[in-house]
Protein backbone atom coordinates (compact mmCIF):
# COMPACT_ATOMS: atom_id res chain seq x y z
CA UNK A 1 0.00 0.00 0.00
CA UNK A 2 1.08 3.36 -1.25
CA UNK A 3 1.24 6.27 1.54
CA UNK A 4 -0.31 9.67 -0.13
CA UNK A 5 1.58 12.49 0.02
CA UNK A 6 0.45 15.08 2.86
CA UNK A 7 -0.94 18.14 1.08
CA UNK A 8 -1.14 21.21 3.46
CA UNK A 9 -3.71 24.10 3.23
CA UNK A 10 -7.02 24.68 2.33
CA UNK A 11 -8.52 21.68 -0.51
CA UNK A 12 -8.72 23.59 -4.19
CA UNK A 13 -12.19 25.02 -4.35
CA UNK A 14 -12.76 25.99 -0.76
CA UNK A 15 -13.66 29.26 0.41
CA UNK A 16 -13.39 30.05 4.54
CA UNK A 17 -14.91 33.64 3.65
CA UNK A 18 -18.37 34.79 3.91
CA UNK A 19 -20.03 37.94 2.81
CA UNK A 20 -23.27 37.99 4.85
CA UNK A 21 -21.57 37.07 7.54
CA UNK A 22 -18.73 39.99 7.38
CA UNK A 23 -21.29 42.68 6.58
CA UNK A 24 -23.28 41.29 9.40
CA UNK A 25 -19.85 41.54 11.95
CA UNK A 26 -19.28 45.09 10.35
CA UNK A 27 -22.78 46.22 10.66
CA UNK A 28 -22.05 45.25 14.71
CA UNK A 29 -19.06 47.02 14.78
CA UNK A 30 -20.20 50.28 13.32
CA UNK A 31 -23.53 49.70 15.40
CA UNK A 32 -20.97 49.72 18.56
CA UNK A 33 -18.91 51.99 17.95
CA UNK A 34 -21.49 54.85 17.35
CA UNK A 35 -23.38 53.86 19.88
CA UNK A 36 -19.78 54.43 22.14
CA UNK A 37 -19.15 57.96 20.11
CA UNK A 38 -16.23 56.93 19.02
CA UNK A 39 -14.62 57.74 15.42
CA UNK A 40 -13.03 55.03 13.65
CA UNK A 41 -9.44 56.16 13.76
CA UNK A 42 -9.65 56.12 17.25
CA UNK A 43 -11.47 52.38 17.41
CA UNK A 44 -8.41 51.38 15.00
CA UNK A 45 -5.72 53.03 17.60
CA UNK A 46 -7.43 51.31 20.99
CA UNK A 47 -7.34 48.23 18.73
CA UNK A 48 -4.01 48.25 17.69
CA UNK A 49 -5.16 47.72 14.29
CA UNK A 50 -4.90 49.49 10.84
CA UNK A 51 -7.69 52.38 10.35
CA UNK A 52 -7.90 51.38 6.64
CA UNK A 53 -8.72 47.49 8.32
CA UNK A 54 -10.86 48.59 10.35
CA UNK A 55 -12.97 50.54 7.64
CA UNK A 56 -12.98 47.37 5.45
CA UNK A 57 -14.17 45.08 8.80
CA UNK A 58 -17.02 47.42 9.08
CA UNK A 59 -17.41 47.36 5.08
CA UNK A 60 -17.88 43.50 5.09
CA UNK A 61 -15.05 43.46 3.15
CA UNK A 62 -13.09 41.55 5.29
CA UNK A 63 -13.32 38.80 7.94
CA UNK A 64 -11.24 39.78 11.12
CA UNK A 65 -9.29 36.92 12.94
CA UNK A 66 -10.21 35.74 16.45
CA UNK A 67 -7.49 37.49 18.02
CA UNK A 68 -8.93 40.72 16.27
CA UNK A 69 -12.35 40.06 17.11
CA UNK A 70 -11.11 40.07 20.62
CA UNK A 71 -8.61 43.32 20.19
CA UNK A 72 -12.31 44.92 19.01
CA UNK A 73 -14.22 43.96 21.87
CA UNK A 74 -11.59 45.47 24.44
CA UNK A 75 -11.30 48.56 22.36
CA UNK A 76 -15.38 48.98 22.45
CA UNK A 77 -15.78 47.87 26.16
CA UNK A 78 -17.40 44.70 25.67
CA UNK A 79 -17.18 40.90 25.38
CA UNK A 80 -16.34 39.20 22.44
CA UNK A 81 -19.51 37.24 22.80
CA UNK A 82 -21.66 40.43 22.57
CA UNK A 83 -20.32 41.04 19.05
CA UNK A 84 -20.79 37.78 17.71
CA UNK A 85 -24.60 38.07 19.90
CA UNK A 86 -25.10 40.81 17.74
CA UNK A 87 -23.80 39.60 14.02
CA UNK A 88 -25.81 36.66 14.93
CA UNK A 89 -29.06 39.32 15.16
CA UNK A 90 -28.26 41.51 12.38
CA UNK A 91 -27.12 38.67 10.11
CA UNK A 92 -30.81 36.71 10.39
CA UNK A 93 -32.67 39.93 10.56
CA UNK A 94 -30.59 40.64 6.65
CA UNK A 95 -31.62 36.76 5.70
CA UNK A 96 -34.98 37.53 6.63
CA UNK A 97 -35.16 40.52 4.79
CA UNK A 98 -33.43 39.69 1.98
CA UNK A 99 -35.83 36.35 2.05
Amino acid sequence: MQKRPIQRGRPLGTVTFDSHLAQAFGGAIRARRLAAGIAQETLANLAGIERSHTGKIERGQHMPSLAIIFRLARALDCSPADLIAATEKLAKSRKTRDA
